[in-house]
């Protein structure tokens, strides 16, 4: 697995959101430049879709209450934002395989104060839905504990 640069990741918090508060709505918007290799990690009630470029390799992700806990539940898209082309989503499905535990890692240490002041989070499940009009590739999966991603 790839280690975090914490150098190359920067957080901005979006209006009605600090770095502890709130837990509910919390949303986390991960985006990238593949000039820089910097990662770019927006967190606030709404996701930051004036980030999102028409590639739609981001990762979003947000905070779910069940009512007997919490869960987190990150999105990515499979498909890209074009039509279904088999080739390119089984490329892009490798791509985020392998980036994705960059990206754990990227919101685990951007929000570290908010794991350090909710500390049972760190250790709430963390889902991946893997977004695609393909049942090949359409996929929720259980990615550990956040606990996994500390650096």
């Amino acid at each position: 697995m790839k280690k975090l640069d914490p150098q190359k990741l920067s957080v901005e918090f979006r209006e009605g959101v600090t770095a502890t508060t709130p837990t509910l709505p919390r949303r986390y918007t991960l985006t990238h430049s593949d000039i820089t290799a910097e990662l770019f990690l927006t967190i606030g009630r709404n996701y930051a879709y004036d980030a999102i470029n028409p590639m739609r390799d981001e990762v979003l992700g947000e905070w779910i209450n069940t009512g007997e806990g919490c869960y987190y539940q990150a999105y990515v898209f499979v498909d890209g934002s074009g039509t279904f082309n088999q080739a390119a989503a089984a490329l892009r499905n490798t791509i985020f395989r392998r980036e994705l535990p960059l990206a754990l890692q990227a919101i685990r240490y951007g929000d570290q104060k908010f794991f350090d002041s909710h500390p049972a989070l760190n250790h709430a499940p963390l889902f991946v839905h893997f977004i695609s009009v393909s049942p090949q590739f359409n996929r929720n999966e259980l990615w550990g504990t956040f606990s996994d991603y500390e650096i």
